[in-house]
């Protein structure tokens, strides 16, 4: 990110929060797109909505007390509508978030004008910005916890209604059929491709518990049959959705991060061939990559947001 996609007058500094449901991060982001200083604390996720904007409000106040910063960005978890300033839908690892106001809370608790967006379409936003196309059109997938994503085509981020643009984990998976999402509905992707999913579907197979995805994947390096077969129908869920979804958005880019990846070539391998395998022949060639950036994706987005997107303001609740 340089300094000219970074918004703020006279270049002030500007906050970027990331919200998850066990960590928040704060930066403050100079001009030219450097950190200028970082906070991490623990979400007070099972405190209700008023707990996490209060410790969302003094994470900023931590990273500026000088308050030097002329806006803050949010990158938050759940299905956000950036021109409401509203959560409109979340799960239950952050108690209370649906329905919160949280543009215009954490204004009204900083003082300062606010961009919020989804998580991972704020993380997506350096990504895009990185295609140096005003026309590129990118597909972004996290794939950890739970599975999120983002859509961008032809320079321009997609909200759709609502804010629920994005959410890949919740197209039909033929590999997941019959089981229950924690949307509502059966057979997500999100319920056969996440890594807490993969987890389960090698505890169905075998009877064995695994504690998390990481024991999966030792056991598949030391040849378990069962653990091999969780990963990759995994992984060949999560290629398949993509690539049909490269058919339609017809992507320049499509990325893939988050925490399941990183368990390596088995998990890697199994995704782009099933992605290839779907691809019309325009598109034959493209790849899934792995992000361009690290731990600061999302604060660095969140701060770019605010040039971007609507800024809710001090007093609007009032």
């Amino acid at each position: 990110m340089n300094s000219a996609s970074l918004p703020g007058s006279a270049g002030d500094p500007l906050i970027g929060l990331d919200l998850g449901g066990t960590k928040i991060a704060a930066a403050l982001v100079g001009a030219d797109g450097g950190v200028l200083a970082r906070h991490t604390r623990p979400t007070p996720a099972g405190s209700g909505a008023d707990a996490v904007l209060d410790a969302l409000a003094a994470a900023a106040a931590e990273v500026d007390p000088g308050r030097r910063a002329s806006a803050l960005g949010i990158a938050a978890a759940g299905v956000i509508d950036p021109r409401t300033g509203r959560v409109t839908s979340a799960t239950d690892s952050i108690g209370g978030w649906t329905g919160t106001a949280l543009g215009a809370g954490l204004a009204d608790r900083t003082g300062l004008p606010v961009a919020c967006d989804n998580d991972v379409r704020a993380t997506a936003g350096p990504e895009l910005a990185a295609l140096n196309a005003e026309h590129g059109s990118l597909l972004f997938a996290a794939i950890g916890t739970g599975v999120g994503g983002a859509v961008a085509v032809d320079g321009r981020m997609l909200h759709g209604a609502a804010g629920i643009a994005g959410h890949l984990g919740h197209v039909p998976s033929p590999q997941a059929a019959g089981l229950p999402c924690t949307c509502g509905a059966t057979g997500h992707l999100e319920v056969i491709a996440s890594g807490p999913a993969i987890t389960a579907h090698y505890e169905r197979l075998t009877g064995t518990a695994a504690d998390r995805l990481e024991t999966v994947a030792v056991r598949a390096a030391q040849g378990d049959a069962d653990a091999v077969h969780a990963i990759t129908t995994g992984a060949v869920a999560a290629g398949q959705a993509l690539g049909g979804l490269a058919n339609t958005l017809g992507p320049d880019r499509v990325v893939v991060g988050g925490g399941v990846p990183r368990i390596g070539a088995l998990y890697t391998d199994a995704l782009a061939a099933a992605f290839a395998a779907e691809l019309m022949p325009p598109l034959r060639g493209l790849t899934p990559r792995a992000p361009l950036f690290g731990a600061d994706a999302a604060v660095l987005g969140a701060v770019a947001l605010t040039a971007s997107l609507p800024l809710h303001h001090p007093g609007a609740l009032r």
